[in-house]
Protein backbone atom coordinates (compact mmCIF):
# COMPACT_ATOMS: atom_id res chain seq x y z
CA UNK A 1 0.00 0.00 0.00
CA UNK A 2 1.65 3.38 -0.77
CA UNK A 3 1.82 6.40 1.21
CA UNK A 4 -0.89 8.08 -0.79
CA UNK A 5 -3.22 5.16 -0.19
CA UNK A 6 -2.73 5.19 3.82
CA UNK A 7 -6.18 6.10 5.58
CA UNK A 8 -5.84 9.74 7.50
CA UNK A 9 -5.98 9.13 11.28
CA UNK A 10 -6.90 11.98 12.86
CA UNK A 11 -5.93 13.28 16.44
CA UNK A 12 -7.85 11.56 19.36
CA UNK A 13 -9.74 14.52 21.27
CA UNK A 14 -10.74 15.02 24.78
CA UNK A 15 -13.81 16.75 24.77
CA UNK A 16 -13.88 17.04 28.49
CA UNK A 17 -10.49 19.05 28.25
CA UNK A 18 -12.21 21.59 25.86
CA UNK A 19 -15.76 21.80 27.75
CA UNK A 20 -14.98 25.40 28.74
CA UNK A 21 -14.28 26.35 24.87
CA UNK A 22 -17.15 24.45 24.13
CA UNK A 23 -19.60 26.35 26.45
CA UNK A 24 -18.63 29.81 25.34
CA UNK A 25 -18.62 29.53 21.94
CA UNK A 26 -21.86 27.17 21.83
CA UNK A 27 -23.68 30.20 23.54
CA UNK A 28 -22.18 32.81 21.35
CA UNK A 29 -23.35 31.17 18.23
CA UNK A 30 -26.72 30.33 20.43
CA UNK A 31 -26.98 34.44 20.76
CA UNK A 32 -26.02 35.24 17.42
CA UNK A 33 -28.81 32.50 15.58
CA UNK A 34 -31.75 33.31 17.92
CA UNK A 35 -30.93 37.26 17.38
CA UNK A 36 -30.86 36.69 13.58
CA UNK A 37 -33.68 34.26 13.62
CA UNK A 38 -35.63 37.05 16.03
CA UNK A 39 -34.09 39.95 16.49
CA UNK A 40 -37.25 41.46 18.71
CA UNK A 41 -37.87 38.10 20.57
CA UNK A 42 -34.75 38.66 22.53
CA UNK A 43 -34.44 41.27 24.87
CA UNK A 44 -31.46 43.43 26.33
CA UNK A 45 -31.37 41.63 29.96
CA UNK A 46 -31.42 37.73 28.25
CA UNK A 47 -28.16 38.44 26.43
CA UNK A 48 -26.86 39.64 29.93
CA UNK A 49 -28.02 36.51 31.52
CA UNK A 50 -26.85 34.54 28.84
CA UNK A 51 -23.17 36.21 29.05
CA UNK A 52 -23.59 36.06 32.13
CA UNK A 53 -24.13 31.96 33.06
CA UNK A 54 -21.78 31.40 30.06
CA UNK A 55 -19.01 32.53 31.84
CA UNK A 56 -19.94 31.14 35.70
CA UNK A 57 -20.25 27.99 33.77
CA UNK A 58 -16.63 27.86 31.97
CA UNK A 59 -15.61 29.15 35.16
CA UNK A 60 -16.86 26.26 37.54
CA UNK A 61 -15.93 23.79 34.99
CA UNK A 62 -12.82 24.98 35.29
CA UNK A 63 -12.79 24.82 38.57
CA UNK A 64 -14.14 20.92 38.79
CA UNK A 65 -11.34 19.93 36.33
CA UNK A 66 -8.88 21.46 38.76
CA UNK A 67 -10.54 18.94 41.42
CA UNK A 68 -10.53 16.24 39.20
CA UNK A 69 -6.81 15.90 38.04
CA UNK A 70 -5.51 18.64 39.52
CA UNK A 71 -2.52 20.50 37.64
CA UNK A 72 -1.32 17.42 35.95
CA UNK A 73 -0.81 18.13 32.32
CA UNK A 74 -3.73 16.99 30.24
CA UNK A 75 -2.81 16.87 26.71
CA UNK A 76 -5.30 16.42 23.41
CA UNK A 77 -5.31 17.28 19.40
CA UNK A 78 -1.70 15.76 19.25
CA UNK A 79 -0.67 18.02 22.17
CA UNK A 80 -1.84 21.09 20.00
CA UNK A 81 -3.89 22.04 23.60
CA UNK A 82 -2.89 21.17 27.10
CA UNK A 83 -5.39 21.25 30.19
CA UNK A 84 -3.43 22.43 33.24
CA UNK A 85 -2.92 24.30 36.30
CA UNK A 86 -2.24 27.14 34.45
CA UNK A 87 -4.59 26.83 32.02
CA UNK A 88 -7.37 26.53 34.69
CA UNK A 89 -6.31 29.06 36.77
CA UNK A 90 -6.71 31.74 33.92
CA UNK A 91 -9.98 29.84 32.32
CA UNK A 92 -11.77 30.69 35.80
CA UNK A 93 -10.24 34.11 35.60
CA UNK A 94 -11.52 34.68 32.01
CA UNK A 95 -14.97 33.62 33.15
CA UNK A 96 -14.86 35.76 36.34
CA UNK A 97 -14.06 38.66 33.76
CA UNK A 98 -16.90 37.39 31.58
CA UNK A 99 -19.35 37.56 34.52
CA UNK A 100 -18.01 41.05 35.98
CA UNK A 101 -18.13 42.88 32.29
CA UNK A 102 -21.71 41.61 31.45
CA UNK A 103 -22.79 43.24 34.69
CA UNK A 104 -21.37 46.40 34.14
CA UNK A 105 -22.06 46.62 30.11
CA UNK A 106 -25.79 45.39 30.73
CA UNK A 107 -26.42 49.26 31.98
CA UNK A 108 -24.66 51.14 29.53
CA UNK A 109 -25.64 49.01 26.15
CA UNK A 110 -27.78 51.84 25.70
CA UNK A 111 -25.95 54.39 25.96
CA UNK A 112 -23.43 53.34 24.17
CA UNK A 113 -25.75 52.09 21.25
CA UNK A 114 -24.66 48.81 21.37
CA UNK A 115 -27.11 46.05 20.81
CA UNK A 116 -27.26 43.53 23.23
CA UNK A 117 -27.03 39.72 21.33
CA UNK A 118 -23.78 40.95 19.16
CA UNK A 119 -21.97 42.35 22.26
CA UNK A 120 -22.68 39.29 24.46
CA UNK A 121 -21.43 37.25 21.36
CA UNK A 122 -18.49 38.95 20.83
CA UNK A 123 -17.31 39.24 24.76
CA UNK A 124 -17.69 35.26 24.68
CA UNK A 125 -16.03 34.82 21.43
CA UNK A 126 -12.76 36.24 23.08
CA UNK A 127 -13.04 34.84 26.15
CA UNK A 128 -13.01 31.64 23.99
CA UNK A 129 -9.50 32.84 22.45
CA UNK A 130 -8.26 34.10 25.90
CA UNK A 131 -9.09 30.39 27.27
CA UNK A 132 -7.21 29.04 23.94
CA UNK A 133 -4.46 31.05 24.29
CA UNK A 134 -3.79 29.95 28.33
CA UNK A 135 -3.93 26.58 27.25
CA UNK A 136 -2.18 26.56 24.02
CA UNK A 137 0.95 24.21 23.38
CA UNK A 138 1.62 25.09 19.70
CA UNK A 139 2.50 28.17 18.15
CA UNK A 140 -0.43 27.99 15.34
CA UNK A 141 -2.92 27.47 18.14
CA UNK A 142 -1.61 30.11 19.94
CA UNK A 143 -1.90 32.55 17.01
CA UNK A 144 -5.72 31.03 16.22
CA UNK A 145 -6.65 31.84 20.03
CA UNK A 146 -5.13 35.12 19.46
CA UNK A 147 -6.72 36.23 16.41
CA UNK A 148 -9.92 35.21 18.15
CA UNK A 149 -9.64 37.35 21.39
CA UNK A 150 -8.35 40.65 19.09
CA UNK A 151 -10.97 40.31 16.32
CA UNK A 152 -13.86 39.99 18.80
CA UNK A 153 -11.97 43.07 20.51
CA UNK A 154 -11.80 45.25 17.17
CA UNK A 155 -15.32 44.74 16.99
CA UNK A 156 -16.74 45.22 20.45
CA UNK A 157 -14.90 48.68 20.76
CA UNK A 158 -15.90 49.61 17.18
CA UNK A 159 -20.02 48.58 18.32
CA UNK A 160 -20.42 52.28 19.96
CA UNK A 161 -20.25 53.33 16.63
CA UNK A 162 -22.51 56.35 17.21
CA UNK A 163 -19.15 57.52 18.92
CA UNK A 164 -16.67 58.74 16.56
CA UNK A 165 -13.84 58.47 19.38
CA UNK A 166 -14.83 54.50 19.37
CA UNK A 167 -14.58 54.28 16.25
CA UNK A 168 -11.32 55.90 16.24
CA UNK A 169 -10.05 53.93 18.60
CA UNK A 170 -11.21 50.45 16.92
CA UNK A 171 -9.41 51.56 13.31
CA UNK A 172 -6.10 52.10 15.75
CA UNK A 173 -6.23 49.20 17.54
CA UNK A 174 -7.00 47.27 14.40
CA UNK A 175 -4.39 48.52 12.41
CA UNK A 176 -1.86 48.16 14.67
CA UNK A 177 -3.16 44.95 15.88
CA UNK A 178 -2.54 43.53 11.93
CA UNK A 179 1.26 44.80 12.37
CA UNK A 180 1.49 42.59 15.42
CA UNK A 181 -0.37 39.34 14.05
CA UNK A 182 2.40 39.81 11.13
CA UNK A 183 5.52 40.17 13.56
CA UNK A 184 4.05 37.47 15.62
CA UNK A 185 3.80 34.97 12.49
CA UNK A 186 7.56 35.50 10.91
CA UNK A 187 8.63 34.82 14.61
CA UNK A 188 6.60 31.38 14.26
CA UNK A 189 8.30 30.80 10.65
CA UNK A 190 11.73 31.31 12.01
CA UNK A 191 11.22 29.18 15.09
CA UNK A 192 9.65 26.83 12.95
CA UNK A 193 12.52 27.18 10.58
CA UNK A 194 15.09 26.81 13.42
CA UNK A 195 13.64 23.63 15.28
CA UNK A 196 11.44 22.15 12.66
CA UNK A 197 8.33 22.22 14.99
CA UNK A 198 5.96 24.53 16.49
CA UNK A 199 4.77 22.36 19.08
CA UNK A 200 5.88 24.04 22.39
CA UNK A 201 6.89 21.00 24.04
CA UNK A 202 8.51 19.68 20.94
CA UNK A 203 10.62 23.01 20.61
CA UNK A 204 11.39 22.64 24.16
CA UNK A 205 12.62 18.83 23.72
CA UNK A 206 14.59 19.58 20.68
CA UNK A 207 16.35 22.65 22.14
CA UNK A 208 17.12 20.40 25.46
CA UNK A 209 18.48 17.64 23.78
CA UNK A 210 20.79 19.54 21.31
CA UNK A 211 24.13 21.23 22.20
CA UNK A 212 23.95 23.91 19.66
CA UNK A 213 26.39 27.52 19.24
CA UNK A 214 24.14 30.94 18.82
CA UNK A 215 21.19 29.98 16.76
CA UNK A 216 20.16 33.76 15.52
CA UNK A 217 17.63 32.10 13.72
CA UNK A 218 15.80 30.72 16.56
CA UNK A 219 17.01 34.25 18.52
CA UNK A 220 14.95 36.07 15.85
CA UNK A 221 11.81 34.42 16.17
CA UNK A 222 11.63 34.95 19.73
CA UNK A 223 12.39 38.06 19.31
CA UNK A 224 9.94 38.46 16.39
CA UNK A 225 7.38 36.19 19.14
CA UNK A 226 7.97 39.24 22.02
CA UNK A 227 7.53 42.06 19.72
CA UNK A 228 3.94 40.49 19.06
CA UNK A 229 2.88 39.43 22.21
CA UNK A 230 4.21 42.94 24.00
CA UNK A 231 1.91 44.74 21.67
CA UNK A 232 -0.91 42.83 23.21
CA UNK A 233 0.04 43.37 26.30
CA UNK A 234 1.23 46.96 25.99
CA UNK A 235 4.72 47.11 27.20
CA UNK A 236 6.77 49.88 26.02
CA UNK A 237 7.67 50.31 23.41
CA UNK A 238 4.83 48.71 21.83
CA UNK A 239 2.49 50.38 24.35
CA UNK A 240 1.48 53.78 21.71
CA UNK A 241 -2.18 52.20 20.61
CA UNK A 242 -3.10 51.57 24.29
CA UNK A 243 -4.31 55.44 25.70
CA UNK A 244 -5.91 55.84 23.19
CA UNK A 245 -7.46 52.86 22.66
CA UNK A 246 -8.78 52.78 25.94
CA UNK A 247 -9.76 56.08 26.13
CA UNK A 248 -12.03 56.10 23.27
CA UNK A 249 -13.37 52.50 23.82
CA UNK A 250 -16.65 51.98 25.69
CA UNK A 251 -15.62 52.06 29.62
CA UNK A 252 -16.73 48.24 29.94
CA UNK A 253 -14.46 47.00 27.09
CA UNK A 254 -11.70 49.02 27.94
CA UNK A 255 -12.37 47.20 31.54
CA UNK A 256 -12.12 44.28 29.92
CA UNK A 257 -9.08 45.04 27.34
CA UNK A 258 -7.09 46.31 30.85
CA UNK A 259 -7.65 43.09 32.58
CA UNK A 260 -8.64 39.68 30.60
CA UNK A 261 -7.04 40.45 27.36
CA UNK A 262 -3.61 41.63 28.85
CA UNK A 263 -4.18 38.47 31.16
CA UNK A 264 -4.38 36.03 27.91
CA UNK A 265 -1.54 37.85 26.30
CA UNK A 266 1.01 37.18 29.32
CA UNK A 267 -0.11 33.68 29.92
CA UNK A 268 0.53 32.59 26.22
CA UNK A 269 3.97 34.84 26.40
CA UNK A 270 4.92 32.91 29.58
CA UNK A 271 3.84 29.31 27.54
CA UNK A 272 5.87 30.36 25.01
CA UNK A 273 9.45 31.74 27.11
CA UNK A 274 9.12 28.83 30.17
CA UNK A 275 7.84 25.98 27.81
CA UNK A 276 9.65 26.32 24.19
CA UNK A 277 12.50 28.38 24.70
CA UNK A 278 13.38 27.41 28.28
CA UNK A 279 16.55 26.94 27.15
CA UNK A 280 17.66 29.90 25.98
CA UNK A 281 16.78 32.04 28.79
CA UNK A 282 19.99 33.68 28.98
CA UNK A 283 19.23 35.41 25.71
CA UNK A 284 15.68 36.47 26.18
CA UNK A 285 16.13 37.31 30.15
CA UNK A 286 18.33 40.49 29.59
CA UNK A 287 15.69 41.57 26.62
CA UNK A 288 12.74 41.17 29.33
CA UNK A 289 14.71 43.31 31.99
CA UNK A 290 14.57 45.89 29.76
CA UNK A 291 11.56 45.84 29.11
CA UNK A 292 10.58 45.47 32.38
CA UNK A 293 13.00 49.01 33.37
CA UNK A 294 10.98 50.83 30.43
CA UNK A 295 7.02 49.99 30.91
CA UNK A 296 7.67 50.56 35.15
CA UNK A 297 9.44 54.00 33.95
CA UNK A 298 7.07 55.04 31.30
CA UNK A 299 3.55 53.67 33.05
CA UNK A 300 4.54 55.59 36.09
CA UNK A 301 5.73 59.15 34.53
CA UNK A 302 2.79 59.67 32.22
CA UNK A 303 0.28 58.54 34.39
CA UNK A 304 0.88 61.12 37.11
CA UNK A 305 0.74 63.50 33.72
CA UNK A 306 -2.86 62.85 33.06
CA UNK A 307 -5.61 64.92 33.96
CA UNK A 308 -8.30 62.27 32.43
CA UNK A 309 -9.25 59.71 34.99
CA UNK A 310 -9.38 57.19 32.36
CA UNK A 311 -6.05 57.98 30.39
CA UNK A 312 -4.57 58.25 33.78
CA UNK A 313 -5.97 54.12 34.35
CA UNK A 314 -4.36 53.28 30.63
CA UNK A 315 -1.13 54.41 31.44
CA UNK A 316 -1.34 52.73 35.04
CA UNK A 317 -2.33 49.55 33.49
CA UNK A 318 0.80 49.88 31.42
CA UNK A 319 2.82 50.32 34.56
CA UNK A 320 1.04 47.21 35.80
CA UNK A 321 2.87 45.10 32.89
CA UNK A 322 5.97 46.35 34.04
CA UNK A 323 4.99 44.70 37.32
CA UNK A 324 4.25 41.46 35.70
CA UNK A 325 7.37 41.19 33.26
CA UNK A 326 9.58 41.59 36.81
CA UNK A 327 8.26 38.75 37.52
CA UNK A 328 8.77 36.49 34.15
CA UNK A 329 12.14 38.28 34.27
CA UNK A 330 12.62 36.66 37.38
CA UNK A 331 13.81 32.51 36.08
CA UNK A 332 16.21 31.92 38.99
CA UNK A 333 13.64 32.33 41.37
CA UNK A 334 11.10 29.25 42.15
CA UNK A 335 8.68 32.25 42.66
CA UNK A 336 9.03 34.32 39.15
CA UNK A 337 5.72 32.94 37.26
CA UNK A 338 3.78 32.31 40.48
CA UNK A 339 4.09 35.39 41.48
CA UNK A 340 3.20 36.87 37.85
CA UNK A 341 0.09 34.79 37.64
CA UNK A 342 -0.70 36.27 41.29
CA UNK A 343 -0.35 39.49 40.09
CA UNK A 344 -2.46 39.08 37.06
CA UNK A 345 -4.96 38.10 39.13
CA UNK A 346 -5.38 40.34 41.65
CA UNK A 347 -4.98 43.60 39.06
CA UNK A 348 -7.65 42.03 36.79
CA UNK A 349 -10.08 42.29 39.62
CA UNK A 350 -8.63 45.71 40.31
CA UNK A 351 -9.19 46.86 36.55
CA UNK A 352 -12.57 45.26 36.22
CA UNK A 353 -13.84 47.25 39.22
CA UNK A 354 -11.86 50.38 38.45
CA UNK A 355 -13.76 50.65 35.06
CA UNK A 356 -16.81 49.64 36.17
CA UNK A 357 -16.73 52.72 37.88
CA UNK A 358 -15.85 54.60 35.60
CA UNK A 359 -18.95 53.20 33.43
CA UNK A 360 -20.67 54.49 35.99
CA UNK A 361 -20.05 57.77 36.31
CA UNK A 362 -19.74 58.53 32.98
CA UNK A 363 -23.24 58.94 32.76
CA UNK A 364 -23.84 61.56 35.06
CA UNK A 365 -21.00 63.61 34.57
CA UNK A 366 -22.07 63.98 30.93
CA UNK A 367 -25.43 64.85 31.91
CA UNK A 368 -23.50 67.51 34.12
CA UNK A 369 -21.31 68.81 31.37
CA UNK A 370 -22.53 67.22 27.73
CA UNK A 371 -19.47 69.22 26.29
CA UNK A 372 -16.59 67.94 28.16
CA UNK A 373 -14.50 64.80 28.56
CA UNK A 374 -16.54 63.42 31.13
CA UNK A 375 -13.62 61.61 32.92
CA UNK A 376 -12.14 64.90 33.40
CA UNK A 377 -10.32 65.19 36.67
CA UNK A 378 -12.47 68.10 37.88
CA UNK A 379 -15.56 66.04 37.59
CA UNK A 380 -14.39 63.98 40.29
CA UNK A 381 -14.04 66.92 42.81
CA UNK A 382 -16.74 66.48 45.67
CA UNK A 383 -17.84 62.72 44.29
CA UNK A 384 -17.61 61.57 48.30
CA UNK A 385 -20.67 63.87 48.79
CA UNK A 386 -22.60 63.20 45.84
CA UNK A 387 -22.17 59.54 45.78
CA UNK A 388 -19.85 58.13 49.31
CA UNK A 389 -20.34 54.44 48.21
CA UNK A 390 -19.42 54.78 45.19
CA UNK A 391 -16.60 57.02 45.99
CA UNK A 392 -15.39 55.09 48.94
CA UNK A 393 -15.55 51.69 46.41
CA UNK A 394 -13.41 53.33 43.89
CA UNK A 395 -10.42 54.91 46.41
CA UNK A 396 -10.63 51.15 47.97
CA UNK A 397 -9.45 50.10 44.38
CA UNK A 398 -7.39 52.90 43.56
CA UNK A 399 -5.19 52.50 46.76
CA UNK A 400 -5.22 48.86 45.83
CA UNK A 401 -3.52 49.46 42.87
CA UNK A 402 -1.27 52.10 44.82
CA UNK A 403 -0.08 49.14 46.75
CA UNK A 404 -1.32 50.39 50.08
CA UNK A 405 -1.10 47.94 52.50
CA UNK A 406 -4.03 45.40 53.58
CA UNK A 407 -4.72 45.42 49.83
CA UNK A 408 -4.23 42.74 47.14
CA UNK A 409 -2.31 44.92 45.39
CA UNK A 410 0.41 45.45 48.32
CA UNK A 411 0.64 41.68 48.51
CA UNK A 412 1.35 41.42 44.61
CA UNK A 413 3.50 43.80 44.10
CA UNK A 414 5.34 42.49 47.35
CA UNK A 415 5.42 39.45 45.76
CA UNK A 416 6.77 40.45 42.16
CA UNK A 417 9.70 42.45 44.14
CA UNK A 418 10.82 39.36 46.65
CA UNK A 419 10.56 37.13 43.24
CA UNK A 420 12.99 40.08 41.61
CA UNK A 421 15.50 39.86 44.71
CA UNK A 422 15.05 35.82 44.87
CA UNK A 423 16.58 35.98 41.13
CA UNK A 424 19.42 38.72 42.27
CA UNK A 425 17.44 41.02 39.93
CA UNK A 426 18.51 44.17 42.51
CA UNK A 427 18.51 47.10 40.61
CA UNK A 428 14.97 46.05 39.11
CA UNK A 429 13.19 45.95 42.48
CA UNK A 430 14.51 49.12 43.45
CA UNK A 431 12.95 50.56 40.30
CA UNK A 432 10.01 48.44 40.82
CA UNK A 433 10.07 49.99 44.49
CA UNK A 434 10.45 53.87 43.29
CA UNK A 435 8.23 53.57 40.21
CA UNK A 436 5.21 52.33 42.29
CA UNK A 437 5.76 55.39 44.77
CA UNK A 438 5.79 57.44 41.90
CA UNK A 439 2.58 55.89 40.15
CA UNK A 440 1.26 56.09 43.50
CA UNK A 441 0.99 59.97 43.41
CA UNK A 442 -1.86 59.40 40.33
CA UNK A 443 -4.10 57.35 42.21
CA UNK A 444 -4.16 59.61 45.41
CA UNK A 445 -4.77 62.64 43.49
CA UNK A 446 -7.95 61.24 41.92
CA UNK A 447 -8.96 59.82 45.84
CA UNK A 448 -7.95 63.44 47.44
CA UNK A 449 -10.25 65.47 44.25
CA UNK A 450 -13.21 62.72 45.04
CA UNK A 451 -13.00 63.79 49.07
CA UNK A 452 -11.78 67.33 48.51
CA UNK A 453 -13.78 69.39 51.08
CA UNK A 454 -14.43 72.50 49.05
CA UNK A 455 -14.75 73.17 45.33
CA UNK A 456 -12.86 71.14 42.51
CA UNK A 457 -9.80 71.10 41.67
CA UNK A 458 -8.78 73.54 38.70
CA UNK A 459 -7.72 72.36 35.51
CA UNK A 460 -9.93 74.70 33.38
CA UNK A 461 -12.92 72.18 32.97
CA UNK A 462 -14.60 72.06 36.05
CA UNK A 463 -18.10 71.28 37.23
CA UNK A 464 -20.18 74.45 38.30
CA UNK A 465 -19.93 74.00 42.57
CA UNK A 466 -23.44 74.22 42.93
CA UNK A 467 -24.02 71.08 40.92
CA UNK A 468 -21.22 69.16 42.32
CA UNK A 469 -22.26 69.89 45.79
CA UNK A 470 -25.46 68.58 44.88
CA UNK A 471 -26.34 65.38 46.66
CA UNK A 472 -27.09 62.27 44.07
CA UNK A 473 -27.85 59.16 46.76
CA UNK A 474 -29.69 57.03 44.21
CA UNK A 475 -30.34 55.27 40.80
CA UNK A 476 -27.08 53.27 40.62
CA UNK A 477 -27.72 50.29 38.17
CA UNK A 478 -28.07 47.16 40.32
CA UNK A 479 -25.34 45.10 37.78
CA UNK A 480 -22.75 47.50 38.37
CA UNK A 481 -23.67 47.84 41.61
CA UNK A 482 -22.70 43.86 41.56
CA UNK A 483 -19.41 44.18 40.24
CA UNK A 484 -17.73 46.99 41.37
CA UNK A 485 -19.03 45.09 45.37
CA UNK A 486 -17.50 41.68 43.69
CA UNK A 487 -14.31 43.67 42.93
CA UNK A 488 -13.62 45.64 46.30
CA UNK A 489 -14.98 42.34 48.25
CA UNK A 490 -11.92 40.43 45.92
CA UNK A 491 -9.56 42.87 46.21
CA UNK A 492 -9.95 43.24 50.24
CA UNK A 493 -10.09 39.39 50.94
CA UNK A 494 -6.71 38.47 48.93
CA UNK A 495 -4.88 41.55 50.56
CA UNK A 496 -5.91 40.23 53.78
CA UNK A 497 -6.14 36.69 53.26
CA UNK A 498 -3.44 36.06 50.24
CA UNK A 499 -2.57 32.67 50.91
CA UNK A 500 -4.96 30.38 49.06
CA UNK A 501 -4.22 32.65 45.99
CA UNK A 502 -0.37 32.11 46.26
CA UNK A 503 -0.76 28.55 46.72
CA UNK A 504 -3.07 27.82 44.08
CA UNK A 505 -0.75 30.52 41.45
CA UNK A 506 2.14 28.27 42.94
CA UNK A 507 0.22 25.02 41.88
CA UNK A 508 -0.80 26.14 38.91
CA UNK A 509 3.25 26.64 37.40
CA UNK A 510 4.07 23.55 38.40
CA UNK A 511 2.84 22.08 35.14
CA UNK A 512 4.85 24.77 33.00
CA UNK A 513 8.12 24.57 35.24
CA UNK A 514 8.64 21.14 36.77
Amino acid sequence: MTSLEEPFVSPAVDWWVLVPQIILVGAALGLLLVASLAPRALPGWVSTIASIATGAAAAIVAAVQWATWGATPRPTLAGAFVSDGFSLLLTVLVGAGVVMTALVAHSALDRYGMAPPEFAALLLASAAGAVVMAGANDLIVLFLGLESLSIALYVLIALAGRRASARESAMKYFVLGAFSSAFFLYGVALVYGATGSTNLSGIGDFLFGTIRQTDYLLLAGVALLLVGLGFKVAVVPFHFWAPDVYEGAPSPVTGYLASIAKAAGFAALARVLYVAVAEQSTAWTPILVGLAFATLAVGAVMAICQIDVKRMLAFSSISHAGFVLVGLSAVESGDGVSSAVFYLVAYSFMALGSFAVLSVFGTEARSLEPDSSPHSLSHYSGLARRRPVLALAFAVLLLAQAGVPLTAGFVAKFEVIRAAIGARGYILAAVAMVTAVVGAFAYLRVVLTMYAPEGPVDDGDSIPAARASRPRWGGLPLTSVLAITLAVAVTLVVGVLPQTLLEWSSDAVLSIIP
